[in-house]
């Protein structure tokens, strides 16, 4: 398959997404990026041993060095990024030196996050190793940690030089793994482009069998969109906040049931379903859309219920959502498949109904 290059254009700076096969192993692809005298890469225990070595051959005649994180969202913590910063001290990283973030969504946010901090911003490139990280995380620049309080309380808008979205490291992803990226993908579909929540209707059992073409298309549909949001809104004063679909109720689930307990994405499938629920409830959308949603997620294998828990604890985690402003509620509803809006001021109650209307064994 012919790699393709997606631009995300901010103002006077840009910077490429390249999407393909055997990207990691290109070094020519994509050193020209790294304009730095230090490397540092950081990965996880799972993915070092199929893909550092390929990384670190394309860096040859850099400092380099790396640094293995144990791998799992719990991880994703200041005493995490602590450690990226006490391996760039060693390698005597100054200003010019650059990051590599190897990995899923939890290496790409912390590595991120500690190129924002380091010497208040050095570069850094991200080369997601997951499907959930290749649509969504690595692309756009937000970076961060999470706090016992909730996810992504600490962080930084922070911009990559490059990404590199080497499709031939989703052929070792688990299964499970590969079908919480496919809820970030059905997001794209679900906001804000109604003809390509069809095609991924059409196409759910490629996507599915991991068919290489299929995959390629619906990658390269999920980081144009993205690209032309963040565009348009890097720092999300407005639309941005629109590809937050899912996320107040997902994040505030992956908080109360401990993080890990269900994957990133598996809890944006649930909040997804939450949102057009609460949507048809208020007279905003039509219930038959949900059911579509509900049915796409199911054919992809992804949960559509909450488990066990308390609702009202859920309603008291999603008011640290970042999107809140002066103690108000701001969620992201919709009108209808391929219709996102930002909605402020909805009732708890109204929420709380959701909740129990959802078909799960949540206790009130």
């Amino acid at each position: 398959m012919t790699p393709l290059t997606l631009d995300v254009a901010l103002g006077k700076r840009s910077y490429p997404i390249h999407i393909g096969t055997d990207l990691l192993g290109d070094g020519a692809r994509w050193r020209s990026a790294i304009r730095a005298r230090h490397v540092l890469v950081v990965t996880n225990e799972t993915v070092a041993p199929l893909y550092l070595a390929r990384v670190q051959d394309g860096l040859a005649g850099f400092e380099q060095a790396a640094l293995i994180l144990p791998d799992g969202e719990q991880y994703k913590t200041l005493a995490h990024a602590g450690h990226v910063f006490d391996r760039l001290a060693a390698l005597g990283a100054t200003r010019d030196a650059t990051i590599i973030a190897l990995g899923g969504g939890v290496i790409g946010d912390l590595a991120g996050f500690a190129a924002a901090c380091w010497m208040r911003g050095i570069d850094f490139v991200q080369m997601p190793t997951t499907l959930l990280a290749m649509v969504d995380s690595s692309v756009g620049g937000k970076t961060g940690v999470n706090l016992p309080a909730g996810k992504n309380l600490v962080g930084a808008f922070h911009q990559p030089r490059a990404v590199v979205a080497d499709t031939s490291t989703l052929s070792t992803l688990p299964p499970r793994e590969y079908r919480a990226g496919l809820a970030e993908v059905v997001k794209y579909g679900a906001i804000g482009d109604a003809a390509f929540f069809v095609w991924l209707e059409a196409n759910a059992g490629a996507l599915i069998a991991r068919e290489p073409v299929a995959l390629a298309e619906a990658i390269a549909a999920s980081c144009r969109h993205k690209a032309g949001v963040v565009a348009r809104d890097e720092h999300e004063h407005g639309e941005r906040a629109l590809l937050n679909f899912g996320h107040t109720f997902g994040h505030a689930l992956e908080t109360a049931t401990g993080y890990g307990t269900l994957l990133h994405g598996e809890a944006v499938a649930i909040g997804m379903l939450l949102a057009a629920r609460l949507s048809s409830s208020l007279g905003r959308a039509p219930i038959e859309d949900a059911q579509r949603l509900s049915a796409l997620l199911a054919t992809f294998g992804l949960p559509t219920t909450p488990p066990p828990g308390d609702p009202q604890q859920l309603v008291e985690l999603m008011r640290l959502d970042k999107k809140n402003v002066a103690g108000t509620l701001r969620l992201i509803l919709w009108r209808g498949i391929g219709a996102a809006e930002v909605v402020a001021g909805v009732d708890e109650r109204e929420i709380l109904a959701a909740l129990a209307e959802s078909g799960s064994n949540m206790r009130q």
